[in-house]
Parts: structure tokens; sequence; C-alpha cells
């Protein structure tokens, strides 16, 4: 429908915004959505290649990226993340990297490249926040999620293809909620896995 749609938390319609285009405001094939501490929405704007910026009742504020693999550039980026001070992470899918940018679009850093390695990306397409400011990253291709510092360092990864408790078939996306708990959406096995911040499995539906 390329519009973002805005519900009380349980449920009831509260407005949206978003049409087919490439205008202020339009979308085409938006994957991912965040929102900062101050209420504002980033939408990653998946075949339009960039990131856009708005307050949380739909009115656009900024955008940034275009089609390329340069820095501030995306292939198909897909999940965003922000952190407490406002920092704005994206899953840049296809050039298998993360991206870091200030609230309002400046580059700041960028790591990953193509592998299965530390560090490395097969198809990144989730990307979420803890409180101390880790990032999660949900990797599509190669089944596992990674743990990285808020600069881009590697910490610690699970996860291997598979059906069993801690594997996953293509690994979708992941949010973390106040306790550290990590959830994901484990795309081909059709359910949700539940871990603690450092990858041990909880439990699963």
């Amino acid at each position: 429908n390329n519009r973002i749609q805005k519900f009380t938390s349980g449920g009831a319609f509260i407005t949206k915004w978003g049409a087919l285009g490439s205008g202020d405001g339009q979308f085409n094939y938006p994957e991912g959505v965040a929102v900062d501490g101050s209420g504002n929405v980033y939408v990653a704007d998946s075949n339009n290649n960039r990131i856009q910026k708005f307050t949380s009742g739909g009115a656009f504020l900024a955008k940034w990226g275009a089609l390329g693999s340069g820095d501030g550039q995306f292939n198909q980026p897909q999940g965003v993340a922000a952190d407490a001070a406002g920092n704005v992470y994206v899953a840049d899918s296809n050039n298998n990297r993360i991206q870091k940018f200030t609230s309002g679009g400046a580059f700041i850093t960028k790591w990953g490249a193509y592998g299965s390695g530390d560090g490395q990306f097969y198809d990144p397409r989730g990307v979420a926040m803890d409180g101390s400011g880790n990032v999660y990253v949900a990797e599509y291709m190669n089944s596992r999620i990674q743990k990285f510092t808020s600069g881009g360092a590697f910490i610690t990864k699970w996860g291997a293809y598979g059906s069993g408790d801690g594997q996953f078939h293509n690994p979708w996306g992941v949010a973390v909620d106040g306790s550290g708990n990590v959830y994901v959406a484990d795309w081909n096995n059709h359910r949700i896995q539940k871990f603690t911040s450092g990858g041990a499995f909880i439990t699963r539906w």
C-alpha cells in the first residue's frame, strides 16, 4: 500500500500517510520503520533507496540517500533503527553493510562487507538497538544474528541454518525490549524466537 499507518497500542487507527511515488512523503516498497526518543519516524523507502524522516503525525521533515555504494547511498535499504542519542542505523541490504547517520542524515560510519565471517554480511535485513547502544543485525542469507557496539565493533553472533532452538531459516526482523531480550522474526520457520542479549535461547512461538 506504500504508506505508514499509526495506531494506539491497542490497535485503534490514528492516521496514515504516503502513496506510491518518489516525491517527498511518497514511498516505493517501504520495508523498515523506526521511532526515535523525540517521536520522529524514520522509514526505509527500499525501492527509492533512501531514508525519509517524519514527525509522529506524518509531516515530512527530511530525506537522504540514492542508489549506489558510496557513503550515504543505498541498495535496497530494509531495516532501520534509532538509538537514544537519535543516531540512525540502516541495514543496507544489497550493499551488505550497516550505515550510521545523525538524525538529520549526515553520514557517521559504516561497517560490513559481503561474506560469512565476523562482521561480514549476506543480505542484512533487520537492525535493532538495545538500551546500552549495542546493535543487533538479522542476516537473511547467513541465518544468524550479529551483535556490535554502536561504532560497529563485533561483539558476538549466534544462529545457523535450521529449525531447532536458536537456529534460523532466513531471519528478517529483530527487536530488543527494555530488559535487553532479543526477539527475532524467523521468517521461513514461521515463528518468533526470544534470546538473551548474549544470544542464549529463551523461548519460541
